[in-house]
């Protein structure tokens, strides 16, 4: 039997403080689709609030001019500067059976560093890994970093 689960794992460099990027993922998510326009169009609660463990939010995003939605439940653990997005429906479901996309800020000396990851199980051996989404986490992140640094 196939392996169909995996894990991406992606580090971005960061020159904004660790506290500041959390925060903008911890209890300012209304503001990613200004920081980030060209992949977030919106992102709205669909249950619970901004910045509540557990909230459900709903996305509206651009991966490689293909306009998508992903409906997530969120898990932060504010100790550790990490959250984790649990898909629970969306069009990456056309293709994954699991999709957590998960993010720990790890301060440093000077700025900070991104670890990002994707865990996700695919339904058959032949689907493929969802690097277009990590490429679309990763550019999200600098994105983000631009908005944090300007503020």
């Amino acid at each position: 039997m196939a392996n169909l689960r995996g894990k991406l794992e992606a580090e971005v460099e960061l020159k904004s403080p660790a506290d500041k990027f959390f925060k903008i993922w911890r209890s300012e998510t209304h503001k990613l689709p200004t920081a980030t326009s060209k992949n977030i169009q919106g992102v709205k609660v669909h249950e619970g609030d901004w910045d509540q463990h557990g909230a459900i939010k709903i996305w509206n995003y651009t991966v490689e001019g293909k306009s998508e939605v992903f409906k997530e439940k969120v898990e932060l653990d504010d100790d550790n500067m990490s959250f984790t997005l649990h898909g629970i429906e969306g069009d990456v479901f056309d293709a994954w059976k699991v999709f957590k996309p998960a993010c720990k800020v790890i301060p440093k000396e000077q700025g900070s560093v991104a670890k990002l990851s994707i865990e996700y199980e695919k339904y058959k051996e032949s689907d493929p890994n969802p690097d277009k989404y990590m490429a679309f986490f990763i550019d999200m992140t600098k994105d983000i970093e631009g908005h944090v640094l300007s503020a």
